[in-house]
């Protein structure tokens, strides 16, 4: 990764449990400092700023560290129901805000965080960062190498008995705005645009199998709560250039072999990495047995906070970001649309799209 001249002053909301795997990242970064935090649990934020130093202060709110004169970009780590909400909070103070995915959790959310960011000339950036990585990196090299030739077909799977197996506080991911598609669907889906481009039709199936489920681990073990979504999701994705996808996202499965990510052409085969990770080997099969693809692109050794890293020299260099708003709005109309498509019983389009970002040469 660049060196931008100046590094972002970088406002943390939300001090939960992903935000340990960015400040990780963000402690190893030159493009980036963080000097604010703030949680509804005070004691979260307190907890951050000590980890990483007195330069850190802990402001009282939202509105707090959003105008604070430090701050010129805010990393948005709160659940998904409150992405858009403080988004819109931090364009509205004139600050950048970068945030985990999803983007919002419906269409007109995510709208009014493209049409603030557009009007006040701010950058929007959202996770997933992971396609950033040597996998999925390597995987779209070789497509755009045209090593498999012309692409036809992919599939992506992503399949576990659910997240209240290892999270002491899973209710949110069985509430609107949760689920196995829109908690998991953007590190697939956004693989699958970098390797094959936009998505224009979907249709596909769900179900919920169980009313309830247990907390399985955490001071609350073996309490119920109500599952208010669909927890198995499979779906065809066509591409703009014709290929499909086969997608199914599932918090119903005890155990399966099938593979994250491959993507079938006209001359061989790629197995991809798991997306939800920034390396892992590629493989080539050309008709006589799987072979390891040398790494040749994407950021090496990093986690998350690469696309905050990346969106910091964008400004710098004045180029777009990778990890934009734009596709992170695709993304989620795609989602939106299966969700759309199961319900309905039929084929829908996916109105609207997105470029394909600009592949990571570097290593």
């Amino acid at each position: 990764m660049g060196e931008p001249v100046k590094p972002l002053n970088i406002g943390i909301v939300g001090a939960g449990k992903i935000s340990g795997a960015y400040l990780s990242t963000l402690e190893k970064l030159t493009s980036v400092r963080l000097t604010a935090v703030t949680d509804l649990d005070r004691a979260r934020a307190q907890a951050v700023a000590d980890q990483v130093g007195s330069q850190v202060s802990v402001a009282d709110s939202v509105t707090d560290l959003v105008t604070r004169d430090d701050v010129d970009a805010v990393l948005n780590l709160t659940i998904p129901a409150a992405h858009a909400e403080v988004a819109l909070a931090v364009l509205a103070a004139g600050k950048h805000v970068y945030g985990e995915k999803p983007l919002a959790t419906n269409r007109k959310e995510a709208d009014a965080v493209l049409t603030a960011a557009r009007d006040a000339g701010l950058r929007v950036g959202c996770a997933p960062d992971t396609v950033l990585g040597t996998g999925t990196q390597t995987a779209r090299k070789a497509v755009d190498d045209g090593l498999i030739g012309r692409p036809v077909a992919a599939t992506a799977f992503m399949t576990y008995a659910g997240p209240e197996t290892w999270h002491p506080d899973p209710e949110f991911y069985y509430q609107p705005g949760g689920g196995p598609l829109l908690d998991m669907g953007p590190y697939y889906l956004s693989a699958l645009v970098h390797l094959l481009g936009p998505v224009v039709k979907v249709t596909g199936a769900s179900s919920r199998p169980r009313a309830e489920r247990f907390i399985g681990s955490g001071p609350r073990a073996g309490q119920s709560f109500p599952v208010e979504i669909d927890t198995h999701i499979t779906g065809v994705l066509e591409h703009a250039d014709g290929a499909l996808s086969t997608l199914v996202m599932s918090f119903d499965i005890k155990a399966a072999r099938l593979p994250r990510i491959e993507v079938h052409g006209s001359e061989a085969s790629l197995s991809v990495p798991d997306p939800n990770t920034f390396d892992g080997p590629v493989e080539i099969h050309r008709g006589d047995g799987w072979d390891v693809l040398p790494v040749s692109a994407g950021h090496a050794d990093t986690g998350r906070g690469a696309g905050l890293a990346d969106l910091a020299e964008a400004l710098d260099a004045g180029r777009p970001h990778r990890a934009s708003a734009e596709l992170a709005a695709h993304v989620l109309d795609v989602m939106l649309t299966l969700m759309d498509a199961a319900e309905h019983g039929r084929a829908l389009p996916v109105t609207s799209t997105c470029e394909r970002p600009a592949p990571v040469i570097g290593l």
